[in-house]
């Protein structure tokens, strides 16, 4: 017996003369200009917690909001673009500098033209915690396209990627309880409170790297002889150890 095939269905969007999709339901500002930020899908939006206890987001303003990543994505696609572009102005294993320039097609707002609009960001290591920390580029580049969307499309709440993940906090002691003399942003020092935390001792972390073919593991003789990014790794390994 031969399984019926499914019939593909394709569909196609089409803008009207006004750049606009066809279809979909637009909230318009007093001035005639689209609303966007009332175009944020409410699953976009979380409260922001260092900021209010409110778990209802149709009580908070904007300021006590924040617009998660897909939010802006389904913007810009409502939006209508032909072209995202990245620069890198500067890269280290402890900084990263990027920009997004995106290319937005012509609507009614533009006067019918074409219009590009970039937006720079940066990612550090005081700005970012646990495992962000080892993806500062890919940070950087949500940042830059987070900021590209909203300043374009006028939206005043703070996307969760442009939000510093810092905080005074040390995450890595026990149950996230704070310790003022390990409030340090230093990652040797925050992985030397992990490795108290969990009970590990640098013997045995340098036999472990030796085994794991780690270069000149054999040479190391304290945490900060090791490279930024491996400690990264080593904070987050030893911090889920069991």
């Amino acid at each position: 017996m031969t399984a019926a095939k499914k019939k593909l269905t394709t569909r196609t969007v089409k803008r009207d003369d006004d750049g606009l999709i066809e279809g979909l339901d637009y909230t318009f500002e007093d001035n005639g200009l689209i609303d966007w930020r009332k175009m944020v899908r409410s699953e976009f939006l979380v409260p922001n917690k260092d900021r209010t206890k409110e778990a209802d987001i149709s009580k908070l303003q904007d300021r006590d909001l924040i617009i998660l990543l897909g939010g802006l994505k389904d913007l810009s696609q409502k939006r209508g673009y032909t072209k995202v572009d990245y620069k890198i102005y500067e890269a280290r294993e402890d900084y990263v500098c990027a920009s997004c320039r995106i290319e937005w097609i012509p609507n009614f707002e533009t006067e019918g033209r074409a219009v590009s609009f970039e937006s720079l960001a940066s990612t550090t290591l005081h700005n970012t915690k646990d495992f962000g920390q080892l993806y500062l580029a890919e940070m950087a580049e949500n940042r830059a396209f987070c900021r590209s969307v909203r300043n374009f499309l006028r939206i005043n709440i703070v996307s969760a990627d442009e939000m510093s993940k810092n905080s005074t906090m040390n995450p890595f002691t026990p149950n996230g309880d704070s310790d003022s003399s390990n409030s340090s942003n230093d990652p040797t020092q925050i992985l030397a409170a992990a490795m108290k935390a969990k009970g590990v001792t640098f013997d045995n972390l340098k036999k472990r790297l030796v085994a794991e073919g780690y270069t000149d593991a054999e040479e190391l003789n304290s945490v900060n002889d090791i490279s930024k990014t491996k400690i990264f790794e080593l904070i987050s390994r030893i911090k889920n150890k069991k």
